[in-house]
């Protein structure tokens, strides 16, 4: 997935637009990303992460510490703030989840990655101050790490990665890929530059957006198409690109897992799966494993007497941890389509009417952390995300070992049942440390949105 952000330069008391890609994801059920073993195994001290700015977090009045939360059971081997961005960026994934909802028939099918959403806007944050810095800050949940200023959360953003993307499994792949892409006649802050390389991975590539600003979107377009083995194309629509562009921030997530493939709509598996039923809440709730295990996709399918809109409007984090908390290991006969679904829209209201209005204003953005002169005279213009996911028998199998296809067998309803014939919401997550990568809607397997 890949996802973008626009920025511009201001002349003489005028803004103009910067553009940014953020977030495009592609899924095909596959996705790795090597992340180095210098960051890997770095300690805070290691690494000089000193932005511009920094967003110092108030202390919490101690009657406002969530018992539950603190009683909660950190994963083995887990950096508690690590934890904690994982669990920021969890709820920073419905949340966003429930703006697109809002905006989007019942009908339609939606899916993103938000790890990459994040990911492109602490990029952005490196540069930010004040205000902007701020409600970055709140509207990702950054500020709910329990570490005081803003600068760490890079090196734990750093951390999760490597959690994140090493290798998996021979079979099972999650990629990530970000870059840089700056107008050639700008001078860019030379600790942003070596901050966003370090951590991100994101490399500055110079470009002529002044004068050939359409070759320019080709370019990046083109660069995001290879780094998703051309399942994302076109993620800057025409236009997007101008001779005021200053930057672009991409960033892609890849994920795939392979097996064999069978020519039937719908797919069949009777096996042990962790499911759950929970008639409160009137959902089923299903997780299948990939190769390697850490890769989990959960299904969640409303019961028949409701519809997947009113299960959608209740989410949060703590339903949604409950559930896979109290979820057994059964024999379950598994009934889900063949389904592929491409998502693509601009993430600018949506991330406005969660709070982040200054990044996108002309009049107060600070972004002074860019350039290299520390002016303040940008802004984002717009930010736009792309996705694509595909679940077949390839994916499907290579969900659990264990997994058998039976090709237009029928199921034995003696055991659990799980028909997925209505609309239901996925994720896919890495399940130890329960970082949601993908989240969707499937009420069209035909795939698109409508």
């Amino acid at each position: 997935m890949c996802c973008e952000l626009a920025a511009g330069a201001r002349h003489k008391r005028r803004m103009k637009p910067l553009v940014s890609l953020w977030s495009l994801c592609f899924l095909s059920i596959l996705c790795t990303v090597q992340a180095r073993r210098d960051i890997c195994s770095a300690k805070p001290k290691d690494l000089p992460l000193e932005p511009l700015c920094v967003y110092r977090r108030p202390d919490p009045e101690p009657e406002s510490e969530n018992p539950t939360e603190a009683a909660e059971k950190i994963p083995e081997s887990t950096n508690p703030r690590v934890w904690e961005l994982s669990k920021a960026n969890s709820r920073f994934a419905l949340s966003l989840f429930q703006e697109l909802a809002k905006s989007k028939p019942e009908d339609s099918n939606i899916f993103m990655s938000p790890i990459s959403i994040s990911t492109a806007f602490a990029m952005t944050k490196l540069g930010a101050c004040n205000t902007t810095l701020e409600q970055i800050m709140k509207v990702f949940e950054f500020d709910t790490i329990k570490e005081k200023t803003s600068d760490q959360v890079h090196f734990f953003f750093a951390k999760l990665n490597c959690r994140l993307y090493r290798k998996k499994d021979k079979t099972t792949e999650l990629v990530s890929a970000n870059r840089l892409f700056g107008e050639k006649s700008m001078r860019f802050n030379e600790t942003y530059q070596n901050i966003s390389e370090l951590v991100y991975g994101a490399k500055l590539l110079p470009l002529n957006f002044k004068e050939k600003p359409e070759l320019s979107r080709m370019t990046i377009n083109e660069w995001i198409s290879n780094k998703t083995e051309s399942r994302i194309q076109d993620t800057l629509p025409k236009g997007s690109i101008d001779s005021t562009t200053v930057l672009v921030l991409v960033n892609t997530i890849f994920f795939s897992s392979h097996g064999k493939t069978c020519p039937v709509p719908m797919m069949y598996q009777e096996t042990k799966f962790r499911y759950g039923r929970f008639p409160e809440d009137n959902v089923k709730v299903l997780e299948m494993p990939y190769r390697g295990e850490d890769i989990t996709m959960v299904l969640i399918l409303p019961t028949k007497d409701i519809s997947l809109s009113e299960v959608e409007k209740s989410l949060d984090l703590r339903k949604v941890v409950g559930w896979l908390e109290n979820m057994k290991e059964i024999s379950v006969a598994v009934q889900i389509p063949r389904f592929q679904i491409e998502d693509g829209f601009s993430l600018k209201e949506k991330l406005q009417s969660m709070g982040l209005q200054h990044l996108f204003s002309p009049h107060h953005s600070s972004l002074p952390g860019l350039l290299e002169d520390e002016s303040d005279d940008i802004y984002i213009s717009d930010a736009f995300h792309k996705s694509f996911l595909e679940v077949n028998e390839e994916g499907s199998e290579a969900a659990a070992a264990t997994a058998v296809v039976a090709i237009g067998r029928s199921i034995n309803f003696n055991r659990e049942v799980f028909i997925a014939n209505r609309p239901f919401l996925l994720l896919i997550r890495e399940s130890t440390i329960n970082t949601i990568i993908f989240m969707g809607r499937v009420a069209n397997p035909c795939g698109g949105n409508q």
